[in-house]
């Protein structure tokens, strides 16, 4: 099982040019061979909190049948970033999709207190298998929390996969925490970030893989975007 990691730059706001771009790294990914690609954290539209209202999106909404499309022409799974709507509420979400199946949602169950003012949490883990890997979801702030990793531990799984939009005043003690996740639990622990403005901080990439006994294999350029590629048969990494 191949898997590709997208840093990428999304512009606040501007869904149509973001949808663009995640459906070049489709493209991208592809030609890599690559069985599922996964972008960082409210991907689509930038993690702009204050912006979530308007930018939110129905789970159905037309503007996410091309990941379908992509996925079903290249039987792929793509997780891609979302604020969805749930009533008058917003939720921090990564909608998946998977070849030939209804699209699903998991929504971050964790939120931050900065969070709190214009999102609702979610309230059930989620997983996504990809060649009979099984994946357990995770959003920014939860994934740091151990309260959330022991959660999803309550069902077995070969991979936890951080979505993340974090600045460089975070991406340490992150790192740190999943390479201990990683040696604690005998498990690759992937986190995907993105670069460039978002909400009041710069997100700083810094996207990496940790293999089960701690070794990290990771995207140096802190404002580049950039595929990182996990083989998760092999245990090998490499950036595009």
């Amino acid at each position: 099982m191949r898997l590709a990691l997208a840093q990428i730059k999304p512009v606040a706001g501007d869904i149509d040019n973001n949808l663009a771009s995640h459906l070049k790294c489709v493209e991208k990914a592809h030609l890599y061979q690559c069985d599922a690609i996964f972008f960082p954290e409210l991907s689509l539209t930038g993690y702009e909190p204050e912006l979530a209202h308007e930018l939110g999106m129905h789970f159905d909404d037309v503007r996410l049948n091309p990941f379908q499309e992509k996925s079903d022409s290249y039987n792929m799974v793509l997780g891609v970033g979302v604020p969805t709507i749930k009533g008058d509420n917003r939720l921090i979400s990564m909608v998946v999709f998977q070849p030939n199946k209804d699209r699903t949602i998991y929504s971050k169950q964790l939120l931050h207190a900065d969070e709190l003012p214009f999102f609702i949490p979610g309230d059930d883990q989620q997983y996504v298998t990809v060649q009979g890997v099984k994946i357990a979801l995770a959003i920014c702030y939860e994934s740091v929390q151990m309260a959330h990793f022991t959660n999803a531990m309550q069902k077995s799984f070969d991979i936890y996969l951080a979505s993340v939009a974090k600045p460089q005043r975070a991406i340490t003690n992150a790192h740190n925490h999943y390479k201990q996740l990683a040696i604690e639990f005998n498990i690759p622990v992937l986190m995907v970030n993105s670069v460039g403005p978002s909400d009041n901080f710069i997100a700083c990439g810094n996207s990496a893989v940790w293999s089960k006994n701690g070794d990290t294999f990771e995207i140096q350029n802190s404002d580049q975007e950039a595929l990182l590629l996990y083989n998760h048969m092999s245990l090998t990494t490499s950036i595009h």
